[in-house]
């Protein structure tokens, strides 16, 4: 979906339309953005950004205060259209998905038509607009629905895919942010087409495990299935920044995260018990750190709190940057019970 809670929030207050809407708690000191309209974006407010910031990038952007359960029920109206076309729906969040589309229910010939036509039916069920990607597999799938936001359709064909990917900077890679970006730069990295001429053992030399995904995704290869009813053991948010941040911004952001979150065990009927924190330097060290009340979290404002309290258990300097942050909540009450979906 384009800018989905801005979108709905400009669907449905007619003197938002064509103004710069910016989704965000601006009244809380910490709040980040939840969300941005086009014409918001164009000021350089983008989603997770720290609201105060925004209000400096954009001062004339309208700020409103996000609606999830408005958004929830839109985003089921959405789910239910995609369920249409395959049973094969993968939830990332209440705003995008992967499908699998490869036996097709409504006997369309091609996963573009099928992209097509479920665009034309999300705006008019919704008057909203969506944009669509179709590629042989996930990692290209979604590289292809970004390419022509908002509104658009873009197909990479299996016999496309070098050709597509050799041009494309290294940081369109998911999980290559600006520290790792700056690794490769440094070797003569800039682009995939020069990732792809380095051997896996040099790549795994660099950054490790990641190196083999970096491989492989230089080759347009993942076969991660789409799995719609995975039962899910944790529900997680986590973000590579464009920049290494501060604590301060890390802190911004698991407030976001943790509403996210929240959300996201609400819609499943979940109830966690433990809150977990993910931070990674630029170094891509990798710590964690968990916390299970006596008393389980009631409200996305707990859950953040608790989150924010794990930072100074970390050890970090007060110096310290970050390349990444994350939060988890897991030890459902009712851990036996089947998932609805999967966050990623």
């Amino acid at each position: 979906m384009d800018a989905f809670y801005a979108a709905v929030e400009q669907r449905d207050r007619p003197e938002l339309r064509a103004r710069p809407v910016i989704v965000a708690w601006s009244d809380q000191p910490r709040s980040v953005v939840c969300a941005a309209s086009y014409e918001a974006r164009r000021y350089g407010v983008r989603s997770a950004m720290p609201a105060v910031r925004a209000k400096r990038l954009c001062p004339d952007g309208v700020f409103v205060r996000p609606d999830f359960i408005r958004y929830r029920a839109v985003s089921l109206q959405v789910r239910a259209i995609l369920l249409r076309h395959t049973a094969l729906v993968e939830p990332l969040s209440l705003d995008e998905a992967y499908l699998d589309v490869t036996e097709e229910a409504t006997g369309l010939p091609s996963a573009t038509e099928t992209a097509r036509v479920i665009r034309d039916e999300i705006r008019a069920a919704t008057g909203l607009t969506a944009s669509a990607g179709a590629a042989p597999n996930k990692f290209l799938a979604k590289i292809a629905s970004d390419w022509r936001k908002p509104d658009g359709l873009f197909v990479i064909k299996p016999a496309q895919v070098d050709r597509f990917l050799a041009p494309l900077p290294v940081r369109r890679l998911p999980g290559v942010g600006g520290a790792s970006e700056r690794i490769l730069a440094g070797h003569g990295i800039t682009t995939v087409g020069e990732l792809r001429q380095r051997e896996r053992g040099d790549l795994r030399f660099l950054f490790g495990r990641f190196g083999d995904r970096l491989w492989e995704l230089a080759r347009g290869i993942d076969e991660h299935p789409v799995v719609p009813d995975q039962p899910a053991k944790q529900i997680s948010s986590e973000t590579t920044f464009e920049r290494d941040v501060e604590a301060l911004e890390v802190a911004a952001h698991l407030a976001a995260a943790a509403r996210e979150v929240w959300d996201e065990a609400a819609r499943r009927h979940r109830q966690p018990r433990t809150v977990t924190v993910k931070l990674r330097t630029p170094d891509f060290s990798t710590r964690t750190r968990s916390s299970t009340p006596t008393r389980s979290p009631s409200s996305a404002e707990e859950v953040a709190q608790l989150a924010v309290d794990l930072l100074p258990r970390f050890g970090f300097p007060p110096q310290a940057r970050f390349r990444l942050a994350g939060v988890g909540v897991s030890n459902f009450l009712d851990e036996d019970l089947p998932a609805q979906g999967r966050l990623f």
